[in-house]
């Protein structure tokens, strides 16, 4: 079926589809964040927390080292500097997509120096330094809405609105008057914030900035009432209808916790989850969260049950047991129980081929590749891949330094519109152009197979510079024999 939306936000080296929501996990590196402050006491713990988001679900992190909670103090861009860049560096090394949540120019010149790829300024790039540093870039960019006089909607309210997190302060004061109706309206508050973010962009694309380098967040919290955050909120097709990427950063904020009535901040997960629903319903694509897992897990069954959305995904299957007729057998049973997998069907198998060993790998090896149609997120896939090698005698051994003989070995190795970075799954698969047991059974699949993945931005080799090269056929799978 046709998809609802082809936008793509670009950053840097990273083309991020936009064709299903995609979720930024925070990583805040300071003592004091309002819901995770001092949560990584030193670069190895915040980089660990880095590579567990991805694995939960995470495609891109967001690296903060300044709070701006209410009453935060201000940070030196040096000691700013001092808590983010050995983390972004060490995100960036693992194939991370990093964003840096910063309003210094010279933190942003340096960050984007070691890799990052998306500066997110809560001060929208109202500094004239940090459009110069981001302008002689590619980076992505989030322009965000923070005016620090407040939205000055309330001037027709009776009562004083109370921080929920400090019930006896108020967020901003308000002049005394009759209440009628329980919602500001709408049309000022939406001139002010969507005029700012377009203002900004123009601004942007003048100083030689691309459209689709540029992201918008209306900065839910940043001193505004808990009722102008819910009607930005309830306008996010008009934002969305900007023709920008749009970011939705709810999570864990003052207006989530006085909606559902929760004081702890780390316990507005669940509500933060309605937030992030809404929004997508409303068009946003990017999802600004801490607790990457819990929405990760809502959002996939949520799009999965709400938007078909089938995509084209290339499996290997390899095995090694030193007998070719149980590997040929072994091949077609994994390939019968993908078939068979939920919201999955196999399109297309190559033949069965015998290669050479690579990457370690002792013996001879047989090799296909399985063409799919899936509808499931791609970690989900991978850990239903390993389901079926389990299922099939499949036995790792932790801290193996060779891979010994395996009943079945699949690897996800590319995901129609999906790049990825992670322990557990790595899109396109690492080494791919080089891998001639995936590259020459992919040409049963399709015409020119290496012209498809450069495409795609996968560096392929010469065939002389490949690993595991073919030494013969084995024949066809027989799998839907079994079905």
């Amino acid at each position: 079926m046709l998809r609802e939306d082809y936008a793509t936000w670009t950053c840097a080296g990273h083309e991020i589809s936009l064709t299903r929501p995609r979720i930024m996990g925070i990583l805040n590196v300071t003592p004091d964040s309002f819901s995770d402050g001092g949560s990584y006491a030193n670069v190895d713990e915040a980089f660990e927390a880095g590579m567990k988001m991805l694995d939960d679900g995470a495609d891109l992190i967001d690296v903060g080292g300044e709070s701006t909670r209410p009453g935060a103090e201000a940070v030196e861009p040096s000691e700013e500097l001092r808590r983010v860049l050995p983390v972004v560096k060490k995100l960036v090394a693992a194939g991370a997509c990093v964003s840096v949540d910063t309003r210094h120019a010279s933190v942003a010149a340096a960050v984007l120096d070691a890799g990052a790829s998306i500066i997110n300024d809560v001060t929208g790039f109202t500094d004239p330094a940090m459009v110069d540093v981001v302008a002689d870039t590619d980076c992505g960019l989030i322009v965000m809405y923070w005016n620090k006089m407040g939205l000055g909607t309330h001037a027709t309210r009776q009562t004083v609105q109370l921080d929920v997190d400090r019930p006896n302060r108020p967020i901003a004061r308000r002049v005394p008057s009759m209440r009628r109706f329980t919602m500001p309206e709408e049309a000022p508050i939406m001139r002010q914030v969507m005029g700012f973010l377009g203002d900004q962009a123009r601004k942007l694309m003048r100083a030689g900035i691309s459209h689709d380098r540029i992201c918008i967040d209306p900065g839910p919290g940043f001193d505004k009432f808990a009722d102008e955050d819910i009607v930005i909120q309830r306008a996010t097709s008009k934002m969305v209808s900007m023709g920008y990427p749009y970011l939705c950063a709810p999570s864990r904020k003052r207006f989530v916790g006085a909606v559902c009535g929760v004081k702890d901040a780390k316990a507005r997960d669940a509500a933060t989850i309605g937030v992030c629903l809404a929004a997508i319903e409303g068009g946003a694509r990017l999802l600004r969260v801490h607790n990457v897992a819990v929405v990760s897990q809502a959002v996939n069954t949520f799009w999965a049950v709400r938007h078909p959305d089938s995509r084209q995904a290339f499996i290997s299957l390899g095995s090694n047991v030193g007998d070719a007729e149980q590997e040929m057998d072994t091949m077609a049973k994994a390939t019968h129980m993908i078939d068979e997998l939920p919201m999955t069907c196999v399109v297309n198998v190559s033949k069965a081929y015998e290669t050479e060993p690579a990457y370690g790998i002792a013996t001879p090896v047989a090799n296909a590749v399985a063409e799919i149609r899936t509808e499931l997120h791609p970690l989900v896939l991978v850990d239903k891949l390993l389901d079926i090698e389990t299922k099939l005698g499949r036995t790792r051994v932790e801290g193996a330094t060779k891979p010994g003989p395996r009943t079945i070995d699949l690897d996800l190795c590319w995901y129609e519109g999906e790049e990825h970075a992670g322990r557990k799954l790595t899109l396109p698969l690492k080494g791919l152009g080089e891998r001639d047991y995936v590259l020459v059974p992919m040409e049963d699949l399709m015409h020119d197979p290496v012209r498809f993945l450069k495409h795609s931005g996968v560096d392929v080799v010469a065939p002389e510079k490949r690993v595991g090269r073919m030494k013969g056929e084995l024949g066809v799978l027989g799998w839907e024999d079994l079905r």
